[in-house]
């Protein structure tokens, strides 16, 4: 059975971990990127949220993407291809001690996500956090949502994923997305 789902109340070490990462990826894909974002739940100051990490790398010529590929699997990641998700390539940690730094550092749980500076995808996550972190009562709403669903599916990551979709796409319906947009990222998060 898979591990339960658990939402937390906001820490401030989310964003200190992300800009420790940040510079680890920095040093290493510096010239192949064009930023590096901390996006979902733990990088709204306040949010309640899963105890994991995203982060998505940004690139503008996807004929760098083998390069970073390499660089990330030399770092100790594993890439797992897009998942479903047009325009995203994703990265998970071989080890608790990924990336590989030379510190033997365990690093907290995190998720690695190359993006092109065009893709919806990264349009998605940085329109949700732009608006959550500048609507303090939603990003409070969205924070009880997600934990009444752990709460009442705390075993069922697709269920949890698919009923906390309406909400993200009533954010995101106010964002620069067109119907197609909106339609693909609502079937992509409940096809996961």
């Amino acid at each position: 059975m898979p591990g339960s789902i658990i939402i937390e109340d906001y820490s401030p070490e989310w964003a200190v971990t992300f800009e420790q990462l940040k510079a680890i990826y920095q040093l290493h894909l510096n010239h192949l990127i064009i930023g590096i974002e901390h996006v979902g739940s733990t990088s709204v100051v306040g949010l309640a949220a899963k105890p994991v990490i995203d982060i998505d790398i940004i690139i503008d010529k996807k004929e760098n993407l083998n390069a970073i590929i390499r660089k990330l699997i030399s770092l100790g990641y594993i890439h797992r291809g897009n998942l479903g998700i047009s325009d995203r390539e994703a990265f998970k940690c071989q080890t608790e001690h990924t990336p590989i730094d030379g510190t033997m550092k365990i690093w907290p749980k995190h998720h690695l996500y190359v993006c092109p500076s065009d893709s919806v995808s990264l349009k998605n996550h940085l329109t949700l956090r732009d608006f959550l972190r500048s609507n303090p009562e939603k990003a409070k709403a969205y924070g009880e949502l997600k934990k009444k669903l752990a709460f009442e599916n705390p075993y069922d990551i697709n269920l949890y994923i698919e009923h906390k979709t309406p909400f993200i796409v009533e954010v995101l319906k106010n964002g620069d997305f067109n119907k197609n947009e909106i339609e693909n990222i609502t079937q992509e998060n409940v096809q996961k």
